[in-house]
């Protein structure tokens, strides 16, 4: 057995040098003094105090540098695991109760199990089953549903629910309630916020600064948010005028916590639990196979599940709560030069010293300016491209993305994913079970075959050949069936019916035994079955069963060999009988 494979810490530590120390220390510093106002707001938005979002970016980040094959992967809370963590845990308890932050533990902790588990058994392939439209659609409508459930905080007023209409119900009624102060505050912080994201880096270009460093100044606009607002709250006293304050955070290192073994809650939560690790696994690998193939590297999709899996169980042992590698640091942490996960464990024990001895400075964080925060960094997660480029491309896919985004906002995270899983599993049987398929002819002075309603082909009204461009299995098997049956009702002269099978990778029992019907079909009406092209797997399991042998016809290497073989057969044949009438 190979160690390295299950710790890649292994394959970079060994050559870790002083040069790789210090560009890992550049990139940990930046991303530290952005990961606290993120930490902070991403605890609130998943209704934990804001302590666990710091907790959460301890530990998680140490054992994903041990288990993690991603070089610059930055391992964190993320908005979109948040609110999934926020609706699963609410379902149960009230926010900011025992009761609710023991099943955001729990919650976290199943996630970790699952994706150790999903890991150690090689399944990383059960991401594919988040289709990109879905996965497009359900993070648009999510951002959609984050960025509403902090308009509370923006306007100082009391707003619940976990889909839009119960959210935007709850403002409109709370609108002769608005705090004027919290107003101000979380609106002139979200109009700095956003000209920082779109105007700080091209003027601090224009002022002859380079791209990189302007590029990493413009992404710390947050946190001069957090301090110049901090600051305003403390010198003014706006705490006592009614302005919503982080308050004291507790100082020192996270508890040892212990998930609780309560059957029924586990049961209550287990769904949730896998949506957030499924999400949470297909979020962080789409950002780190990014990443690494901008630098030729390579990362391995079943480690990185124990990676992750290994990251929420240190947190759910150390009072945090559900992480996964988040875009916007994972980004700022490549640019800023990370080398290796190393940056990752240096930002930890960065986060780890502000819990130390810098917790008291935070106590009059506006609550205003971590909304502002969060509304901003999700509204970018928007993706109108993707859904106008899949409405031009695929109108089926469109219907995924459409489903998934309405049935989020409408009902919530978890329906919403679930619906447009269910209906991707859904357009994809039945696109297989009417699988394309084409009458070819072969282009002439060529061996090449192509679509006879296409291309101007040369045909023999007594051989016709079918390709089928889909593999063959229970949906889609009568489909044949029917298929042949209709063209040798419209082809009276065909005596051999050639399968192309280029494309069929995969024939299943179902598929085999119709097969076998289309066979013994086709030789009670005289026409023998033929096929060609056939893959040397498939191959290899069709002689397994002597289907080859029960064949009223013949296998050929390729289609060109059979038609010619055929045709001079049929002429051989036709001579024949002129000659003994």
């Amino acid at each position: 057995m190979n160690i390295k494979r299950f710790f890649p810490i292994l394959e970079w530590l060994p050559s870790y040098c002083l040069t790789t120390f210090n560009q890992d220390l550049l990139a940990a510093v930046i991303v530290t003094v952005m990961l606290i106002p993120q930490s902070l707001a991403y605890a609130m938005l998943a209704g934990l105090p804001p302590e666990v979002g710091l907790y959460a970016s301890i530990a998680p980040l140490i054992l994903y540098a041990v288990f993690g094959t991603s070089r610059t992967l930055s391992v964190g809370p993320v908005a979109v695991i948040a609110l999934m963590t926020g609706a699963t845990a609410g379902a149960i308890a009230l926010p900011g109760s025992s009761e609710y932050i023991t099943s955001v533990l729990l919650l976290t902790f199943l996630s970790g199990a699952m994706l150790t588990l999903m890991g150690l058994l090689r399944l990383g392939f059960l991401a594919n089953f988040l289709s990109h439209p879905v996965i497009s659609g359900f993070i648009t409508a999510s951002a959609v549903i984050i960025a509403f459930s902090q308009l509370k905080h923006l306007l100082g007023v009391s707003a619940s629910g976990h889909n839009v209409l119960s959210l935007f119900s709850d403002l409109v009624q709370q609108i002769p309630n608005v705090h004027l102060i919290t107003l101000a505050m979380g609106t002139g912080t979200l109009i700095f916020l956003y000209a920082a994201r779109w105007w700080l880096k091209p003027m601090l270009s224009g002022l002859g600064i380079p791209a990189g460093l302007a590029s990493g100044l413009g992404r710390l606009a947050p946190i001069i948010a957090v301090i110049v607002t901090t600051w305003i709250c403390g010198h003014f006293a706006l705490a006592d005028a009614g302005l919503a304050v982080v308050g004291q955070i507790p100082a020192g290192m996270p508890p040892l916590t212990l998930p609780g073994f309560d059957t029924a809650l586990w049961s209550q939560l287990a769904v949730g639990a896998l949506l957030i690790s499924i999400v949470g696994f297909v979020e962080s690998v789409s950002v780190g196979q990014t990443l690494a193939a901008k630098r030729r590297q390579r990362i391995d999709p079943n480690q990185e599940l124990i990676g992750l899996g290994s990251a929420n169980l240190g947190a759910a042992f150390s009072a945090g709560m559900p992480v996964t590698g988040g875009f916007s640091r994972s980004v700022v942490n490549f640019d800023a030069g990370a080398q290796t996960p190393a940056a990752g464990a240096m930002t930890a024990l960065g986060i780890m010293a502000v819990i130390l001895w810098f917790t008291p400075l935070l106590s009059n964080l506006p609550i205003a300016t971590l909304a502002a925060t969060i509304i901003v960094a999700v509204l970018s997660l928007i993706d109108l491209h993707a859904i106008t480029h899949t409405w031009r491309y695929s109108r089926t896919d469109f219907s995924a993305i459409l489903v998934t985004i309405l049935i989020t906002l409408l009902q919530g995270v978890e329906a919403g994913i679930m619906a447009g899983v269910g209906l991707s599993l859904a357009l994809h049987l039945y696109r297989t079970s009417l699988p394309h398929s084409a009458v070819i002819g072969r282009i002439a002075g060529t061996e090449h075959f192509r679509n006879v309603e296409r291309h101007q082909v040369e045909t023999d009204p007594r051989i016709l050949i079918l390709r089928i461009d889909e593999s063959l299995y229970f949906p889609n098997s009568r489909y044949l069936e029917d298929r042949i049956s209709e063209l040798t009702a419209l082809h009276p002269q065909m005596q051999h019916l050639i399968l192309s099978c280029q494309a069929v990778n995969h024939i299943d029992t179902s598929a085999l035994d119709s097969l076998e019907v289309i066979s013994q079909r086709l030789r009670d009406a005289g026409i023998a079955l033929h096929l060609a092209e056939v893959k040397g797997p498939v191959m290899d399991r069709l002689k397994a069963v002597d289907f080859p042998q029960q064949l009223n016809g013949r296998v050929f290497m390729s289609t060109y060999d059979a038609c010619k073989t055929l045709k001079k057969d049929s002429y051989l044949t036709a001579a024949e009988s002129v000659e003994n009438p």
